[in-house]
């Protein structure tokens, strides 16, 4: 088996060579073409015989080397950028649709101008998704000069903006835009009742930036919009009150892995007894129960300044990938407002959800996908079976010469943060900066308290400075800076030893470079990957180090404690067998969160019902369909009407399809069975009420009376990302729904002999 493995290895490895050796010798021919004695007039002119030839249906590959040395000739005279070959190996692999892994600090941003320029020269527009709104408005400005000048227009999208600003940006040959917007912007479309209100036109080619996080990490987030919520009532703060009067051990219990939790006999009895309800397990209970559960959630597993900071007087989760404030993302709905009562804080609740779709699926719109990003290697078969994309690795353009040292790793938790203080206080006595990356708010804020008792000044970047990361990140690299950082520090950041300053630099590269220490090993080993890569850019110096204790929460969760049976002591534990455990770990967490993917089998069987309807709504607001505007106006009104009713209808059946388990059924097989069931109604429905709305219009032309007959888009609709990480596979991959079907199966245990979970 092994000499399979190594066979299909050393071909794998062969073809990338031969792939690289390609690229490479397009390279040179683009080189070769060598524009420097052309004049500007000249260049525009050759961009727009390009276009031209693009547009009368010239294959782009054949166009390909021409556009590239058009490109860098522009970026040389505009921006005094001259790409290196490997960027523009780079380019000719995105143009492939390939993911391409870069290091940091290679040049992406110029990588993805080639690209881009040439398949925009079709006229059907390009897309280049980012991470931010700063990096997208960064990107366009800076990358702008280079399109404008060959003739062609860019524009970047920004959350905030009118209806006329979006329409006019992705109007644009090029647009630089955040994926939740473009996927925001997408949904709204899908609900307007005018075709002048949309603002895309017709998917084409996209570049996304950070390929990993929005195509994998992200990549199972529903994108929601939904009408205007209303103020939830006391409920929740009863629910609260209820849980803070339950003990743990006597009241609840947790699971092995402190993933979930859920009353014991003893709790319901104490719960029913609180809440006067009689026996919670009782299916008119039912809003009860989910009610306590997500209560008691929030209350035990859901960690202040870990999961989520209050600030301003609002509830603000914490991206774990990042450990930045995951903008405009919300729990779960009943988990949402149980969290904001245990703060004492004031929630929003319902409003109709009137459309939703993942990133994975909204990307997976476009017919040309490529990808960039730092650490894409890792995960290269996740790419092949999510996106069918395959993964390139990029030689730097100089060789990498950052040193990681192994993990050094400590018995407990007090001996760990003994051994960074002493650590972080002797370089830091060299005036080496350092860049700490720990695994939460709450983390960075206890070193940064025990660097100031060591006389360390540090700067923190957390999410509750977030604001600040530009100017902190900015200034990491300088002489003597110690930045304690959350993984906020890990994405579209680029760290230049000695700031940026020559005789700086000089000095930090003699002291070794950028050196990063990580508190923790992350889940995935990407994220490990991305902090280690903000050292070491460009050839520079560098070295990376993690701190591990047997404490932490990632070894716990898989005993790793009771299987390394080590006195407690201060020193490190030299044990190679533990950090190749270590390694091990991460790939079994990446293989389950691989698996995981099943559970996308449950969005897809919707994300393929919305196509379809939509398909047919689109037809309809294009004027495909022969009909009056009063008809079109109506069919329109129904079909979002119903696909609404059938969403909330998915979201209930989604909860309770557990359940299925307890009488030996497939829950995957019975949910499609069902909502299939309901999805085939909608026309029949739409056709009725269409039918018995025109009899009561008669035939009115007036759209004021339409509305009055409230045949209207929402007054005002939000948009937001449903957190359901805590739903599918993070700290919970239990519903409330699925804890009742445990109570249930307790109780039926001991009478149809069940099997234990």
């Amino acid at each position: 088996m092994n000499l399979a493995v190594k066979l299909m290895q050393k071909f794998k490895d062969r073809d990338t060579q031969n792939k690289l050796k390609g690229y490479r010798d397009k390279a040179e021919l683009i080189r070769k073409r060598n524009l420097e004695a052309w004049d500007d007039q000249r260049l525009k002119a050759e961009s727009l015989r390009l276009k031209k030839e693009a547009k009368s249906g010239a294959p782009l590959d054949e166009l390909l080397v021409d556009a590239y040395a058009l490109v860098c000739e522009a970026a040389k005279r505009k921006l005094g950028l001259q790409p290196y070959d490997v960027q523009i190996m780079a380019a000719i692999a995105l143009h492939e649709r390939f993911v391409i892994e870069q290091h940091t600090g290679e040049g992406k941003t110029l990588s993805a101008v080639m690209p881009a320029y040439l398949n925009a020269l079709t006229g059907e527009g390009v897309h280049v998704l980012t991470f931010n709104d700063y990096l997208a408005n960064r990107d366009a400005e800076w990358m702008g000069p280079i399109y404008r000048f060959l003739g062609l227009t860019v524009k970047s999208v920004q959350a905030g903006m009118s209806l006329s600003e979006k329409r006019e940006a992705y109007a644009a040959d090029i647009t630089y835009v955040t994926a939740k917007e473009a996927g925001f912007d997408y949904l709204r479309d899908t609900i307007t009742l005018s075709e002048a209100d949309t603002v895309h036109r017709p998917f084409h080619y996209v570049i996304v930036d950070e390929a990993d996080s929005l195509l994998l990490d992200e990549a199972r987030v529903p994108l929601v919009i939904a009408g205007e919520p209303d103020s939830s009532g006391n409920d929740v703060i009863r629910f609260a009150d209820v849980t803070r009067q339950l003990e743990q051990d006597k009241y609840y219990d947790f699971d092995e892995f402190k993933r979930n939790v859920y009353l014991n006999e003893a709790g319901a009895a104490k719960a029913e007894a609180l809440l006067g309800c009689g026996n919670l397990y009782e299916s008119h209970n039912s809003h009860l129960l989910s009610s306590l559960n997500c209560a008691l959630y929030a209350e035990t597993l859901l960690k202040k300044d870990v999961d989520y900071i209050v600030r301003d007087g609002k509830i603000e989760l914490i991206d774990e990938y990042t450990g930045r404030v995951a903008e405009n993302r919300h729990l779960p709905e009943g988990l949402q407002a149980a969290l904001a009562a245990k703060e004492g804080l004031h929630s929003k609740v319902g409003g109709k959800i009137l459309g939703t779709i993942t990133l994975q699926h909204f990307i997976s719109l476009y017919p040309k996908i490529c990808g960039m990003t730092a650490t894409a290697y890792a995960s290269a078969m996740e790419f092949k079976e999510i996106y069918a994309l395959q993964v390139v690795q990029i030689p730097p353009n100089r060789p990498n010469i950052r040193i990681d040292h192994p993990h050094r790793i400590y018995t407990h938790k007090e001996a760990k943060l003994k051994a960074l203080v002493q650590e972080i206080s002797s370089v830091h006595a060299t005036g080496r900066p350092i860049l700490i990356g720990t695994s939460s708010v709450e983390e960075s804020d206890m070193l940064a308290k025990a660097l100031a008792v060591a006389d360390v000044p540090c700067h923190i970047l957390n999410a509750k400075n977030d604001a600040e990361e530009a100017e902190v990140i900015a200034k990491a690299g300088e002489i003597g800076a110690v930045t304690v950082s959350t993984n906020m520090a890990g994405r579209g950041v680029d760290i230049r030893i000695g700031g940026g300053n020559p005789t700086q630099a000089e000095v930090v590269a003699k002291l070794g470079g950028l050196y990063v220490i990580g508190t923790h090993v992350h889940e995935s080993v990407r994220i490990d990957d991305q902090l280690r890569g903000r050292s070491g850019r460009q050839g520079d110096p560098g070295a990376s180090v993690f701190f591990v204790s047997l404490e932490d929460e990632l070894l716990l969760r898989f005993g790793i404690d009771k299987a390394i049976r080590a006195h407690r002591q201060d020193e490190t534990l030299e044990d190679p067998v533990l950090r190749s455990k270590i390694a091990h770990i991460q790939r079994v967490i990446m293989g389950q969160n691989f698996d995981i993917q099943e559970l996308n089998r449950y969005s897809d069987m919707v994300e393929e019902q919305r196509r379809i309807l939509y398909e047919e709504r689109l037809a309809i607001l294009k004027g495909k369909k022969l009909m009056s505007p009063l008809e079109q106006r109506v069919r329109l009104f129904y079909i979002d009407k119903f696909w609404a009713d059938h969403l909330a209808y998915v979201s209930y059946l989604r909860e309770g399809i557990h359940l299925e388990s307890l009488v030996s059924g497939n829950p995957i097989d019975e949910f499609h069975a069902q909502i299939t069931q309901a999805y085939e109604q909608i026309p029949a429905k739409v056709n009725s009420e269409s039918a018995n709305m025109l009899v009561r219009l008669g035939g009115s032309n007036d759209p004021a009376e339409w509305e009055e007959f409230g045949l209207k888009s929402p007054t005002s609709t939000r948009t937001y990302i449903i957190n359901d990480q805590y739903i599918q596979n993070m700290r919970s991959s239990w519903t409330a729904m699925t804890v009742f079907a445990f109570g249930i199966r307790k109780i039926l245990r001991p009478i149809f002999k069940l099997s234990k979970f």
